[in-house]
């Protein structure tokens, strides 16, 4: 039997529930995976709230790991066997075991744990494409990136130093200043809406960043675009204190001709072919020591509730695991 996390209907994390499922067997282009971990990503919050609407009853989960136990038709690329994760859906990570689309799984090095796979590839993707993608970071590129203590910011200011940026990190709180300095942020601000951009004008003699990464939203929009530079990149990838306001036009011009969007990693790996290539690179960048994965705390699939719970609380650094 398979135990797998369903909720119907939105809500606090006392809306999920554990049930009890039958295994399946895969159809043509699918696999059935039994998963050894289970990453959890605040879109999973954002999904469970309604914030990001699911179709519901539901599962919920876009990211696992684990081995290959059966093959349908036309699957070519995996075997029984193989050691698997994946990073995007469809939903419902959340679980012993599942069905998958093949062409969807990412093949990982016996060198990797099923935890780290399942820690580091979907935060490692969002990663990937913000700094390669959504805003080439290289020698000279100054950036202000929030939540540097968590799972992704923790990614991506060791990715963006690698690449030969200057970070300027923003935590919520003093005591993740030294973690972010030892991620390798050049500066570390502990987030005032009131007092931010100020901040980055100092710390940059006045010029100011060339792109904000603000998966915070509502209540750090406004600083975001006081902190960039004419022509900088404002990358408003999430909303974890809620969706940022509605913002006319003309502001854009009026702070000096600023780029707004909203990227998202859906939209990063639509083809089968670019979200391999988006993996592959971070698998590569943690076999060469640019990233490392940060596993903060695991908890048994049955408590995906409480994991959730410690995930909105903020006290988290780092990935959080399921472990079935």
């Amino acid at each position: 039997m398979v135990a797998a996390i369903r909720f119907s209907h939105v809500g606090e994390p006392d809306v999920l529930a554990v049930q009890t499922l039958v295994e399946q067997v895969p159809g043509h282009g699918e696999v059935w995976l039994e998963q050894a971990a289970i990453g959890v990503n605040f879109l999973d919050v954002t999904q469970r709230k309604g914030a990001v609407p699911v179709a519901l009853p539901s599962g919920l989960g876009l990211e696992g790991a684990g081995r290959v136990a059966a093959v349908g038709e036309g699957v070519s690329n995996v075997q029984v066997g193989d050691r698997v994760a994946y990073a995007t859906g469809p939903v419902g990570a959340y679980a012993s075991a599942r069905l998958f689309p093949a062409q969807r799984l990412v093949r990982i090095p016996d060198a990797l744990s099923f935890d780290d796979a399942a820690a580091v590839l979907f935060k490692g993707i969002t990663a990937q494409y913000l700094l390669k993608s959504t805003y080439p970071v290289g020698p000279g590129t100054t950036v202000l990136l929030y939540g540097v203590a968590g799972g992704v910011g923790a990614i991506m200011a060791t990715w963006a130093k690698h690449l030969g940026a200057t970070v300027i990190g923003v935590v919520s709180r003093q005591a993740s200043v030294a973690k972010a300095k030892a991620l390798g942020c050049d500066e570390v601000l502990v987030f005032d809406p009131d007092t931010l951009a100020s901040q980055v004008a100092d710390v940059t003699n006045g010029r100011k960043v060339d792109v904000v990464y603000d998966p915070i939203g509502r209540v750090s929009f406004q600083a975001s675009l006081d902190s960039l530079r004419p022509r900088g990149v404002m990358v408003s990838f999430g909303a974890s204190s809620g969706a940022p306001a509605p913002v006319e036009i003309a502001t854009l011009n009026a702070k000096g001709s600023l780029f707004l969007t909203r990227p998202s990693l859906a939209a990063h790996t639509a083809s089968d072919a670019e979200y391999q290539e988006r993996a592959q690179d971070v698998l590569a960048a943690v076999e060469a020591g640019i990233i490392t994965p940060h596993i903060w705390a695991r908890y048994p699939l049955a408590e995906a509730a409480l994991a959730h719970a410690d995930l909105e609380s903020g006290r988290s650094s780092g990935a959080i695991i399921l472990k079935p």
